[in-house]
């Protein structure tokens, strides 16, 4: 059966010290891990290196590479919008602006297939299709392993010119 978890936070972490803060981030559950990963990528649109801190925080023992840091820029430059698309109330419509950030993750019957790992579920509200995270434990703690968030989605309406 499918276990779907909803994870609200106050007010979304603006560093590392403000992660670490956070109830969520002792990593000992999965489904907060996944996240806290969507509330660190909204802040790539006003501090890249807060952004990138936060994500090494949550990658663990292995921080992120070059490739990781371009595949982010690329992906996000321009369209800081995809992270907001994963909180509830967002839609191209209304610009993806939360108005609140709460995050639902579910896993399905093939999360579990690879010992040590978890492949967890999120919906866009500019997607089609739910996207995944997937996460390694180690010990009683489970990592950002890869991160399937940033596809191109729906555009705003205010960005739309056929709108």
């Amino acid at each position: 059966m499918e276990k779907r978890q909803t994870i609200t936070f106050a007010s979304l972490p603006q560093n590392v010290s403000e992660l670490q803060a956070l109830k969520e981030a002792t990593l000992e559950n999965p489904f907060e891990v996944c996240a806290l990963v969507v509330a660190v990528l909204c802040r790539y649109e006003t501090s890249v290196n807060d952004c990138i801190d936060m994500l090494n925080f949550l990658k663990g023992p292995q921080p992120m590479s070059a490739y990781d840091k371009q595949f982010l820029r690329d992906r996000l430059t321009g369209k800081f919008y995809k992270p907001r698309s994963y909180f509830k109330g967002t839609s191209p419509e209304n610009n993806y602006q939360p108005t609140e950030y709460t995050v639902e993750v579910f896993d399905n019957p093939y999360s579990y297939q690879s010992e040590g790992y978890v492949t967890l579920w999120l919906v866009s509200s500019g997607a089609d299709s739910p996207r995944q995270i997937k996460l390694r434990k180690k010990g009683n703690q489970w990592f950002l392993w890869e991160n399937f968030l940033l596809p191109d989605i729906r555009i705003p309406k205010a960005d739309d010119p056929w709108a």
